[in-house]
C-alpha cells in the first residue's frame, strides 16, 4: 500500500493514507480459472434464456412472457364479456409484477397473440390496429385488449389448485409456472424463439384436428404414427395456402425435426373482358402481399419474368388476400404462375424444429410425444381439481350439517349465546348441548343473527343432498385413472365444439411406402 511521505516540518498535519483501511472491506482476493469461469456463466446465462424466456413448455404451449400475460390479464378481470381496455396498461401489470423485461418485448408478444393471421387460436381480442403481415401495430397507448374466449380455457381454473405456483421475480407475490390449457396449445397456435445454442419453430395445426388426435391417443395409448396422422395430416396455416409434399412433415412427427414448402392459392381466369390472368387469394404463412408484389414487379422490370402486363394489390381486411396479376396476349398463365413459384415467395419453405421444455429441460418432440405430454398434463390438472373441489365440497357439508343440528333449535341457540360469558364459553355450550365438533360451533358463532334466524331448513336440506352428491362423483372420479381421462376426452370435445373451424391450408397426402410409422 502506498503512503504520503512523513512531514518535515513540526507541527505540520500527517496526511491520510492512500486506500482503504486494514479490516476495511473483509474476504480475500481469490485467484480463479477465466475459462472455468466463463463457463460457468454462460451456462448459467444460457439456461436462464432456455427456461425463462426462449423456449414454450410443452404442457401449455407458452413461453413466460405469454403466461404471464395472460395471467395478468385474467387477474385484472379483463375477460371477453368486459371491456377492453389500453395495451400499455396491461404492459404495464405485467412488466411490473411479472416480467422484468422491456415494455418492447412485452407488447410484442400481446400483439402476436391478437393476430389472427399469426395464430390459429388467438387468445387476445385486440381493438385497434395491431398491425398486417406488411406493416406493424400501432403503439400500445392507441391499442385496446382484453381475453379472448379461447384464452379462458387456458387461464380457467388455475385458482383451484390445478397448477403450480412460484415467486416472480421480486418474491413478493406468486404466478403460475404453467396454465390448466384446456387444449394443446402448443400444437394448434405453433410458435418460435431462438435461445442459446438452440431455437424451436413449430407450426400451427387445425383446433379439430389435434383434438381428435389427442381423443385418439387417450383411447389408444399405443397409437402409431400413422393412425394419428388420419387426424392430423399435416400443419394448418391460419393464412391458408397450399402445403407442398408430405414427406417434411412425416418426418417433423416423427422425429420432431422436418421442412416442407407452402404455396400460394391462386385463381386463373380473366381478369378484364380482353386479358387473362392469376388472381393471388391465400399467400405462405408470413409472407405479406406488399412483398409479393414488389418482388414480381422487380422480376418483370428485370424481364426475368415475361408475359406480366400489370400486378394490382387489391388486399383488403375485410375481404383478406387478393393480388390481380394481369397477363400480356399470348402467355400460358401456367407457365407464368411456375415461373412464380420459382422466383419469388409465392413458395416459400417451412422447416418445423419442435423444441420445448419438458420437465424444465429442452427435448425434441414429435407428434405423439407432444400430444402425450399435454394428456399427462392435462390428467393432473383433472386430478387436482377434483381433490380441490371433493375438499371444498366436505368442508362446506360440514358446515351444512352443524346449521341442520342447530336450525331445529334456534332459540336454544340464541339463549346460550346471550347467556355465556364470552365465545369460548358459549362455543363449549354449543358443541355440548347440539354435538357440535369445533369449527360447526364457530361458524355458527361468527355468522350474524339475523342469516342465522333466516336459515330455512328445506334449503339446507337441498343443498346438504347437492354436496353428498358431489363428493360422490368426484370419489368415484378419482379412485379411477381411465375415469380421469375419459373427464379430459370430454372436455376436449367441449372446448373442439365451441372453437373448431375448417382447415384453411390444403393439403395433398401421399401414400406412407418406405416405412410403416
Amino acid at each position: 500500500m502506498a503512503t504520503a511521505k512523513t512531514p518535515s516540518k513540526a507541527g505540520s498535519k500527517t496526511k491520510k493514507p492512500i486506500g482503504p483501511k486494514p479490516g476495511e472491506y473483509p474476504g480475500k482476493i481469490v485467484d480463479i480459472d477465466v475459462s472455468t469461469e466463463m463457463s460457468g456463466s454462460f451456462l448459467e446465462y444460457a439456461y436462464s434464456v432456455i427456461y425463462s424466456r426462449a423456449l414454450p413448455d410443452a404442457r401449455d404451449g407458452l413461453k413466460p412472457v405469454h403466461r404471464r400475460i395472460l395471467h395478468a390479464m385474467s387477474e385484472m378481470g379483463l375477460r371477453p364479456e368486459r371491456g377492453h381496455v389500453k395495451s400499455s396498461r396491461v404492459v404495464g401489470e405485467v412488466m411490473g409484477k411479472f416480467h422484468p423485461h422491456g415494455d418492447v418485448a412485452i407488447y410484442d408478444a400481446l400483439v402476436r397473440m391478437a393476430q389472427s393471421f399469426s395464430m390459429g387460436l388467438p387468445l387476445v381480442d385486440g381493438h385497434g390496429n395491431f398491425g398486417s403481415l406488411d406493416s406493424g401495430p400501432a403503439a400500445m397507448r392507441y391499442t385496446e385488449a382484453r381475453l379472448a374466449l379461447a384464452a379462458m380455457t387456458m387461464v380457467a381454473e388455475a385458482d383451484e389448485d390445478t397448477v403450480d405456483f412460484g415467486p416472480n421475480y421480486d418474491g413478493q407475490i406468486l404466478e403460475p409456472l404453467v396454465l390448466p390449457a384446456a387444449y394443446p396449445n402448443l400444437l394448434v397456435n405453433g410458435g418460435s424463439g431462438i435461445a442459446v445454442g438452440m431455437a424451436t419453430n413449430m407450426a400451427p395445426h387445425n383446433l379439430g384436428e389435434v383434438i381428435a388426435a389427442t381423443k385418439y391417443l387417450i383411447e389408444n395409448p399405443n397409437a402409431t404414427l400413422k393412425q394419428l396422422m388420419k387426424y392430423v395430416p399435416g400443419p394448418d396455416f391460419p393464412t391458408g395456402g397450399q402445403l407442398v409434399g408430405t414427406e417434411g412433415v412425416r418426418e417433423a412427427y416423427a422425429t420432431g425435426k422436418g421442412s416442407f414448402k407452402l404455396r400460394a392459392t391462386v385463381e386463373i381466369g380473366k381478369v378484364s373482358s380482353r386479358k387473362m390472368g392469376i388472381t393471388i387469394k391465400e399467400l405462405p404463412f408470413n409472407i405479406g402481399p406488399e412483398k409479393i408484389v414488389e418482388r414480381i414487379a422487380d422480376l418483370a422490370k428485370a424481364k426475368k419474368i415475361q408475359g406480366i402486363s400489370d400486378i394490382i394489390d387489391l388486399t383488403d381486411g375485410k375481404t383478406g388476400t387478393n393480388v390481380v396479376i394481369e397477363l400480356k396476349n399470348g402467355f400460358e398463365p401456367e407457365q407464368v404462375l411456375e415461373q412464380l413459384y420459382k422466383l419469388t415467395p409465392m413458395e416459400d419453405g417451412f422447416a418445423i424444429n419442435a423444441v420445448a421444455l419438458v420437465n424444465g429441460r429442452p427435448q425434441t418432440l414429435g407428434l405423439k410425444e407432444l400430444l402425450q405430454v399435454f394428456i399427462a398434463h392435462r390428467v393432473q390438472v383433472v386430478r387436482r381439481r377434483s381433490e380441490f373441489r371433493k375438499a371444498k365440497a366436505t368442508a362446506r357439508l360440514t358446515l351444512v350439517d352443524g346449521l341442520l343440528k342447530a336450525i331445529i333449535d334456534i332459540d336454544k341457540v340464541i339463549k346460550i349465546i346471550r347467556g355465556s360469558d364470552d365465545a369460548a364459553t358459549a362455543k363449549e355450550a354449543l358443541i355440548k348441548a347440539f354435538k357440535l365438533n369445533d369449527e360447526q360451533a364457530t361458524y355458527i358463532l361468527d355468522m350474524p343473527l339475523r342469516r342465522l334466524t333466516k336459515m330455512s331448513k328445506l334449503e339446507l336440506e337441498t343443498e346438504q343432498k347437492e354436496l353428498k352428491s358431489t363428493i360422490a362423483a368426484l370419489v368415484t372420479l378419482l379412485k379411477s385413472e381411465e375415469s380421469i381421462k375419459k373427464q379430459v376426452s370430454d372436455e376436449l370435445t367441449v372446448v373442439g365444439k365451441s372453437f373448431s373451424t375448417p382447415r384453411r391450408t390444403k393439403i395433398e397426402l401421399t401414400k406412407i411406402t418406405a416405412v410403416e410409422l
